[in-house]
């Protein structure tokens, strides 16, 4: 039986929530992100700004020479979360099988759903509408047997779209699009594949596989797979706690170094504390920040043996906060996480977490 695999993809979701929120600014092409006056940069667009050529990671100076009645509104990443948590609310009320990439999209396997609804179609058309009762919001949807071909779909119609791409239809689907369209070719692979003269996924799928694995190694054996329209893995949900951190946004940017290292015994602390009344110890430390351009970047790092203890949390985490140009730029944001985590092995892991 082929499975039923929804993509579901909220439509320029940042901008798209600043218009439901402040109505002088529909219909207005508006960015949310960093302003022209610094290094900022563009983190979504609505489909008004789109429309001039404007898309994210876009210098702000840029996008505004593009279209100078650009408006400019500062990200509220509180609201985008509590309108991500409506939705991914609603796909848990259709299956439990909810594979989330980021704030405002998802993978669903809806083979099974927990209303019995028979189509992935009827489905995906049923979740979009309640999605847009329940936040105001409009999402666009792709329905198909696997994975990659589901997200490809999803983006088909935007905004406010839905794609349905059926068992028999996917190769027709897939192979006059560009190789760029398969999972995992970024610009460095899809230059590779140029040279072999391979432009479309067809052009993937007519090349026998053994030569695809000799010019790209294993890489080249899974696109061949995909460009069979096939895709093996399954919708995984990440429901489990898999990880524990803390976060703290500045009202004002931070320059100083030791300010943001007293944040980061602080929030060692606290996942100490969240770490020992769990009875877990951690595998990965994971650094966060945002600079005052909006741009985010993390660092993580895996010591040789558990951490649970918030020094050894915190030393790890500053050694990561070396790495970065905290102390050099101004910082909006930063966090400390950990993840990988697990009850310890045998007495002398539980003794060395208590004993700090």
């Amino acid at each position: 039986m082929h499975r039923r695999i929804l993509h579901v993809d909220m439509d320029a979701f940042f901008a798209s929530v600043e218009q439901r929120d402040h109505p002088e600014l529909r219909g207005k092409p508006i960015v949310v992100g960093g302003t022209p006056g610094g290094r900022g940069v563009v983190a979504a667009a609505s489909y008004q700004a789109r429309a001039f050529g404007i898309h994210s990671a876009m210098p702000a100076g840029r996008a505004l020479r593009l279209c100078p009645d650009l408006i400019f509104v500062r990200p509220d990443f509180g609201r985008y979360k509590a309108a991500s948590e409506q939705i991914f609310e609603i796909f848990r009320s259709w299956t439990p099988h909810v594979e989330g990439l980021s704030l405002d999209e998802a993978f669903l396997d809806v083979t099974e759903n927990l209303r019995g609804v028979p189509t992935g179609t009827q489905v995906a058309r049923l979740l979009r509408a309640e999605i847009f009762e329940a936040t105001g919001l409009t999402a666009s949807a792709g329905v198909a047997p696997v994975k990659f071909v589901a997200k490809i779909a999803s983006d088909y119609r935007k905004p406010d779209g839905l794609t349905v791409v059926r068992p028999d239809e996917v190769l027709d689907f897939i192979h006059p699009l560009p190789v760029e369209k398969l999972w995992g070719v970024g610009p460095a692979t899809a230059k590779r594949l140029h040279a072999l003269g391979l432009r479309t996924i067809a052009d993937v799928h007519a090349r026998p596989e053994h030569e695809l694995v000799e010019a790209l190694g294993s890489q080249g054996r899974w696109l061949a797979t995909l460009s069979r329209g096939q895709d093996p893995r399954p919708v995984r949900s990440r429901r489990g706690r898999k990880s524990i951190s803390a976060e703290r946004t500045f009202a004002q940017d931070i320059m100083e170094l030791g300010a943001l290292q007293e944040i980061l015994a602080e929030q060692s602390q606290r996942i100490a504390e969240s770490l020992k009344s769990k009875g877990w110890v951690a595998k990965t430390v994971v650094l966060k920040l945002r600079y005052d351009d909006f741009s985010t970047l993390t660092r993580s790092k895996t010591p040789e043996r558990p951490l649970g203890a918030a020094q050894a949390i915190l030393s790890t985490g500053l050694a990561l906060l070396d790495k970065t140009d905290a102390g050099l730029r101004p910082v909006r944001l930063i966090g400390l996480g950990v993840s990988g985590l697990s009850k310890p092995q045998g007495p002398s892991r539980q003794l060395e977490l208590d004993l700090h």
